[in-house]
């Protein structure tokens, strides 16, 4: 059984194909710039070298197309023909209040994306074309929508409700969504299995953390909170994103720097977070690296951001009465054991016992990096998003059509 799974952007597209009775990833790749010159495709089949063609790609459509024509092709591709792709998982990254978990796509969940446009109109456009090019090039092949919001729908109201007038939310859907749901959800699910627990028994912090970063509280396998907000801004300082900040500083800025709304978002977006503080990068390698020679900017961010997220960890602890288990995961929290270390130190009155050794040598790994004896399980969980798309899309055509 072979899904398609397609993570599109504005001018990029990202995709997997997948065995779900397996579990195994038959090919991976990137299309860049499409749109743009210099259009790249970089693919690789299971079993094969990778390949990397430039070729002028015009839209979304010409992109799966070409995917398509790799993924088939006698020498490089893995597959007869497209009758062995089964179904198409499409990632979405907001599905407002309306959608609470994968769906099947047709003519009005397509409707209702795009009406959700307005609360994420960086990306729910390009996840709408990524539709279309599958729709025109596999007509008849039933396709599913992921979204990233949907893990978190069942926040209560007193977690995601802001401190703004009531109508606000009932007229203009200002709220907390949160974001990262799927990644959220594959590493919480396997946690519990990892621990050998049903998951309805656990209360559990999961941190994902990229360029993008954010925290979930987990209680019985249901996201109660989350550190992202009515958009990605929210929360933890990240790559490059400022996190968390006083809502005055945004008018103040645009005084004094000379900005409107849209280059003020756009500065909070993309010059401030870890980058706007070194002054550096929003890479943590690099941090890390500059900060053991001495630049005390480097050294600041790392810490600044290891203790919001420890806060959160805390905050976390006290919504949920307990935690159980910790879970880290994103290039960050799978592999950089200094802002793992530097998180937990201080949290042992938790009951938290960090095995330094385990911590330092498992980059990437799926493994337990807590002592035998700790109160709290502390746990490397690398995500596995497209695998989680394939399986949500599998189990809603295939499973439910069985039942």
């Amino acid at each position: 059984m072979s899904i398609f799974v397609i993570n599109a952007g504005s001018s990029s597209l990202k995709y997997q194909l997948i065995n779900v009775h397996k579990e195994q990833v038959l090919a991976t790749g990137v299309v860049d710039r499409i749109g743009l010159d210099n259009s790249v495709i970089v693919h690789t089949s299971t079993g094969k070298n990778k390949i990397e063609r430039k070729i002028r790609i015009e839209d979304h459509k010409g992109a799966v197309s070409h995917v398509f024509n790799i993924i088939t092709d006698t020498e490089h591709g893995i597959i007869p023909d497209l009758t062995s792709i089964d179904a198409v998982g499409h990632r979405i990254v907001h599905g407002g209040e309306r959608f609470i978990r994968s769906v099947r796509i047709n003519d009005d969940v397509i409707a209702a994306i795009q009406e959700n446009i307005e609360l994420a109109p960086l990306h729910n456009p390009a996840n709408l074309m990524g539709i279309y090019a599958c729709k025109a090039l596999l007509p008849g092949v039933p396709m599913v929508a992921v979204f990233d919001t949907a893990f978190h729908a069942n926040m209560p109201k007193k977690a995601f409700l802001y401190g703004l007038p009531y109508n606000l939310y009932c007229e203009h859907r200002v709220r907390r969504y949160g974001f990262h749901g799927t990644s959220h959800k594959y590493v919480s699910e396997r946690a519990a299995r990892i621990l050998g627990q049903n998951i309805k028994d656990i209360r559990m912090i999961t941190c994902h953390l990229g360029n993008g970063s954010s925290v979930t509280a987990v209680q019985g396998g249901v996201s109660v909170d989350t550190s992202m907000g009515f958009t990605p801004l929210e929360g933890l300082i990240m790559g490059t994103r400022s996190g968390d900040i006083d809502a005055a500083i945004v008018p103040y800025l645009m005084d004094k720097l000379k900005m409107d709304a849209g280059q003020t978002i756009q500065y909070l977006n993309k010059k401030s977070g870890v980058l706007g503080i070194s002054g550096i990068s929003n890479d943590f390698r690099d941090l890390l690296k500059a900060g053991n020679t001495g630049n005390e900017k480097a050294k600041f961010a790392l810490e600044i951001f290891s203790y919001r997220l420890k806060k959160l960890i805390g905050a976390y602890a006290a919504a949920m009465n307990g935690v159980d288990a910790i879970v880290f995961t994103g290039g960050i929290g799978e592999n950089d054991a200094y802002t793992r270390e530097l998180t937990l130190k201080g949290l042992e009155f938790l009951g938290i016992k960090l095995d330094k050794k385990k911590n330092q040598d498992s980059a990437g790994k799926e493994v337990v990096i807590s002592m035998p004896e700790s109160k709290i399980r502390v746990l490397i969980v690398p995500t596995n998003e497209e695998l989680m798309i394939a399986m949500d899309t599998h189990k809603l055509i295939f499973k439910n059509a069985m039942n």
